[in-house]
């Protein structure tokens, strides 16, 4: 199921929901209840479950190519990760996007300049937004100007890192349009 996500890029979609259900555990944890895709995302992320990652790209290929925008796309952006993994999900799913749909992707182009804690701890707007400036940059402004950029992330919580990053494309990288792709997305965007 496709989830439509607004935001200050042209257009936008989540695969499908992270979770369906959440309940709390009498140890304070939550037993979740996922979607296919969240299932598999968290296996990958969280359990290190490597063979999801053909799984997740040729949906994102398939979902992709239903898009009208998909030929004219320039270029294929993944979003740096918080944390480091031997194996970084979103690059890898990245890549096999890039290759399934033949478009070019950029590893190098957006530079994140500082780690930042994970911003699902973070609750006030105001904060993440604080705590995201200056985290972003480009490595070459001016070489995606005028050209339409798909962003590519994991999860989208409340859209703060994928808002930050596309106002410095628009701003510093004067792309054409911006366009963002998720494997979920949360039930609730905080």
């Amino acid at each position: 199921m496709e989830y439509k996500l607004d935001g200050n890029w042209k257009a936008g979609w989540a695969l499908d929901l992270h979770t369906i259900s959440s309940v709390k555990n009498a140890n304070g944890g939550f037993d979740n209840t996922y979607t296919d895709i969240g299932y598999a995302l968290n296996q990958l992320k969280y359990h290190h479950s490597t063979e999801q990652l053909n799984y997740l790209g040729s949906k994102l290929v398939e979902f992709m190519k239903t898009r009208m925008v998909t030929p004219y796309l320039d270029v294929i952006i993944p979003v740096p990760p918080s944390t480091h993994r031997d194996i970084q999900p979103v690059y890898e799913i990245a890549s096999l996007l890039a290759v399934g749909i033949n478009k070019k992707i950029d590893f190098n182009f957006l530079l994140k300049n500082r780690s930042t804690s994970q911003l699902k701890a973070i609750q006030d707007p105001l904060e993440r937004e604080r705590a995201l400036s200056g985290v972003f940059s480009l490595s070459n402004p001016a070489f995606y100007k005028g050209k339409k950029v798909l962003l590519v992330d994991d999860l989208y919580r409340s859209g703060s890192t994928l808002s930050e990053i596309t106002r410095i494309l628009y701003e510093q990288g004067e792309v054409s349009n911006v366009y963002v792709v998720t494997l979920t997305k949360t039930r609730v965007n905080r």
